[in-house]
């Protein structure tokens, strides 16, 4: 990559914007992986990649941030597995996944994820697990699907002040300008000839949709979701800034961790919990507080 002072602004705009929400673990993320079968199951006209481990009830369901792969997630996977049931998949335009109808918003990937399970034979109620953007598609899933959920624990979700447009409106516009240089991105890709070229256009076209959604549909979707009743809710918020922020990291942070904990208190058995030594990726920062909390949900 060129340094940034080499990069033209659209570029440094593209670069901030990853850095902040994508920080993936490769361009394109895959359902392949050496320990298990790749499973394709289609969910009303395209194919998602699914991996199952484990066995039991109630069965764990990942959903990941914007741009990553749930192969981050490998070692608290293997963890779970030997207690219940872990589902893990990629989402439509991801790794092995077909490309899935535009706009990909939170209620087309709930619906999605509800379609696969159901396909799959993976009984519920589930337990949801979602990072980042992940949350707040567990979120719509919830409000679309209360009797198919046992659980929820969300990590470090976007906060819904921010969604709703009444906080740092200059980091919206940032995130709206990068959103429109990956959507130029997209577009320039094109179709190409080759799988490989084919999977990586359809994925820059999936996250760009993904971003441009997020203060539209997605960010409408997640506020109609007012009350999670009584079900069990863990939210954990990241403690240490993040510095792609720039000036306003602390800030910002915050007010992320004050958001969280007003979202966890959308169920009347929510609990919020401020994982201290993580920063936005908490699975990676402190697995083993987020092993804990998943192992409080299954009992």
């Amino acid at each position: 990559m060129l340094p940034c002072n080499q990069c033209s602004p659209g570029q440094r705009r593209t670069r901030w914007f990853f850095l902040l929400l994508v920080a993936s673990i490769g361009f394109l993320p895959s359902c392949r992986s050496s320990v298990q079968v790749e499973n394709m199951v289609d969910v009303g006209g395209h194919r998602l990649c699914y991996q199952l481990h484990g066995r039991g009830t109630p069965a764990v369901v990942l959903d990941v941030g914007v741009g990553e792969s749930f192969q981050s997630w490998s070692s608290i996977v293997a963890e779970l597995s030997l207690a219940t049931s872990v589902l893990v998949y990629d989402r439509a335009g991801y790794g092995s996944s077909d490309m899935g109808p535009l706009p990909r918003h939170a209620k087309a990937e709930a619906a999605d994820l509800r379609s696969l399970l159901r396909n799959a034979g993976v009984k519920g109620p589930y337990i949801l697990v979602g990072h980042s953007l992940g949350g707040l598609n567990m979120q719509v899933f919830a409000g679309e699907y209360p009797a198919d959920v046992a659980g929820m624990m969300l990590l470090d979700p976007p906060p819904r002040d921010w969604l709703a447009g009444n906080s740092f409106p200059d980091l919206k516009e940032r995130f709206l300008r990068a959103a429109e240089d990956i959507s130029k991105a997209a577009a320039a890709a094109g179709q190409p000839a080759d799988e490989k070229g084919g999977r990586q256009a359809s994925f820059m076209k999936t996250i760009a949709s993904e971003h441009a959604e997020f203060f539209g549909n997605t960010g409408r979707q997640v506020l109609a979701v007012t009350s999670f009743g009584d079900l069990q809710l863990i939210v954990i918020a990241a403690a240490r800034p993040n510095p792609a922020f720039g000036n306003e990291a602390e800030a910002y942070q915050k007010h992320w961790i004050e958001e969280s904990r007003k979202l966890s208190r959308l169920s009347s058995a929510g609990e919020f919990i401020l994982a201290e030594r993580a920063g936005h990726h908490i699975h990676q920062d402190d697995p083993n507080l987020v092993l804990a909390a998943i192992r409080r949900l299954l009992k």
